[in-house]
């Protein structure tokens, strides 16, 4: 098979229990938190870390197979390895840093072939300057050139993006996206922040504990959360229980009890009738209704409440609905702020929005054990669940302000 296939596993001293794979031309991002195993796939991937359990091949070419005995070491591997420390010497110019990782091409071709792959990440006219004269997107586009320098068969980024300010990461951003179409190798990215995933990768997968939970593109992953741990790691802010309430398969419609609302769900149930099944609506699937007419989606799930919060930013309002029938367990969701303001939207109003059928998603149950650890599976361990969320969710506001 051609591209990247990673399969490993180990129960310590890190946990792995990881699965990846990544076509040629294809960006693969590896999203968790701290101690996910992120870095770790990366660093086995390059030949730096070796397994208990695993297997790492590239278009076929097999670097690491712990049953066959095959263990390539790192420089005989084709990796090109971009580090978030940039790891540039300081003493050489850009052109001499790029051109230290050409030592197998004749020297006359070194400074040449330097040159080409620092005009391909927009550097030319600084190949003479020191790391310490280059801003810090311009040290990170010098590793960049430095990785292809390689002619690697794989491209590996371990939190490239971290140590710029924003406006240098949007054009770093957009930067890969263009490397990418003259890319025909697989690239894996390892990022902390979710957007950067979604803005970048072709496919997600999503570790926690070094385990594989998720593999999907960024829409599935983020609409369509495989368990509710997936839809936490994703920061699904709407994530409850509700029960299994029948089925109306002409309509192609499940409905779902919660919390005594019955709520109409588009596709088939992941369970029996009677069973309690985790849910989650993303934030664009709920509609506020508008006050001087009838909205779209008015008649999906309407859910009638009050404001509880409403938080500006920029040109977005943040709004916390706490539901007439359930208002320990508050729905989140943003709107145009225009759109709060003309609907007279502030803390304390009376409001109603809709959760459309074909946004709310239904997963697997849970087993009991589980549900109670992690306080799924009653009412009690329900209002536990959205009271951390909303605490989470107001230490991320305050950090906004």
């Amino acid at each position: 098979m051609r591209g990247l296939e990673v399969e490993l596993e180990q129960a310590a001293p890190i946990p792995l229990a990881a699965r990846l794979a990544c076509a040629p031309g294809e960006l693969a991002a590896l999203v968790g938190p701290s101690g996910s195993g992120k870095t770790t796939i990366l660093r086995t991937i390059a030949g730096l870390y070796a397994p208990a359990r695993g297997r790492v091949a590239v278009d076929g070419t097999v670097w690491l197979d712990t049953e066959a005995g095959i263990l390539v070491p790192t420089h005989r591997r084709r990796v090109g390895l971009v580090f978030q420390s940039y790891a540039l010497f300081p003493h050489l110019s850009a052109l001499d840093n790029v051109a230290a990782a050409l030592g197998d091409r004749p020297r006359a071709e070194r400074a040449a072939r330097a040159r080409e792959l620092l005009r391909l990440v927009h550097l030319d006219g600084l190949e003479a300057r020191k790391p310490a004269e280059l801003s810090g997107g311009q040290q990170q586009r010098v590793a960049v050139a430095r990785a292809l320098a390689r002619e690697p068969a794989v491209l590996l980024l371990d939190e490239p993006f971290s140590a710029v300010d924003r406006a240098t990461r949007e054009r770093l951003y957009r930067e890969i996206a263009e490397l990418r179409r003259v890319l025909s190798m697989p690239v894996v990215l390892v990022t902390h922040d979710l957007e950067e995933a979604m803005l970048l990768a072709d496919r997600i997968t999503v570790l926690h504990r070094g385990r594989t939970l998720q593999t999907g593109t960024p829409l599935e992953v983020t609409t369509r959360p495989a368990s509710p741990e997936v839809a936490r790691l994703v920061d699904l802010a709407n994530l409850f229980e509700g029960r299994i309430a029948g089925f109306e398969p002409a309509r192609a419609l499940t409905r779902l009890d919660w919390r005594g609302r019955l709520l109409e769900v588009r596709g088939p149930a992941p369970a029996p009738v009677g069973t309690a099944v985790p849910w989650v609506v993303p934030d664009g699937f709920v509609i506020l209704h508008r006050r001087d007419r009838p909205s779209r989606g008015e008649h999906e799930n309407p859910i009638p409440g009050r404001i509880a919060q409403m938080l500006a930013l920029g040109q977005t309002a943040r709004l916390t609905l706490r539901p007439d029938h359930a208002p320990e367990l508050p729905i989140r969701f943003s709107v145009p702020l225009h759109v709060a303001r003309r609907n007279g939207i502030e803390p304390g109003v009376a409001a109603t929005v809709s959760l459309l059928a074909e946004g709310i998603h239904l997963m697997a149950p849970t087993s009991a054990d589980n549900r109670s650890a992690r306080g799924e599976g009653h009412q009690d361990g329900a209002q536990d669940a959205g009271q951390d969320r909303e605490q989470g969710h107001r230490a991320r506001e305050r950090r906004a302000r």
